[in-house]
């Protein structure tokens, strides 16, 4: 519990994918290990809501936006400066990816390669890339 409360306390987290089943539980925990701030990133409006009604308003920031748009995922990096990056934001049901593949593609491959870019530009001192937590009939 040390070693994670040194490694978020007073820092800038972003984390991607926040609404999902990882990603929110995340938000939860860096606030409650004192991150000194929480940049919620999601592309599910639904989702992030619910995750921003669970977190301190005043130590977070709800962004609607997708990974894979670049140029508005830069504005959060320009603007917030994370030091520390946990990407969480995929697309984890195997057979609909299987059926939109180019979406699939799109989202978890060209959003992991947006955020490992920009944390590169930007200088984030860590990035965590969290796989997924199933995968449904693989």
């Amino acid at each position: 519990m040390e070693a994670i409360e040194n490694f978020v306390k007073e820092k800038t987290i972003l984390v991607t994918g926040a609404g999902g089943s990882i990603g929110s539980e995340i938000c939860k925990e860096v606030l409650e290990f004192g991150a000194k701030r929480l940049i919620m990133v999601d592309n599910s409006e639904f989702n992030l809501y619910q995750i921003a009604e669970k977190v301190d308003p005043l130590k977070s920031v709800a962004k609607l936006i997708s990974v894979c748009d670049r140029e508005k995922l830069k504005r959060v990096f320009e603007t917030y400066r994370p030091d520390i990056v946990v990407h969480a934001a995929a697309y984890k049901h195997v057979p609909l990816c299987e059926s939109n593949v180019a979406e699939a593609i799109e989202n978890n491959l060209l959003g992991v390669m947006n955020v490992i870019d920009l944390s590169v530009k930007y200088e984030v001192k860590k990035v965590v890339n969290i796989s997924s937590d199933k995968a449904v009939r693989p």
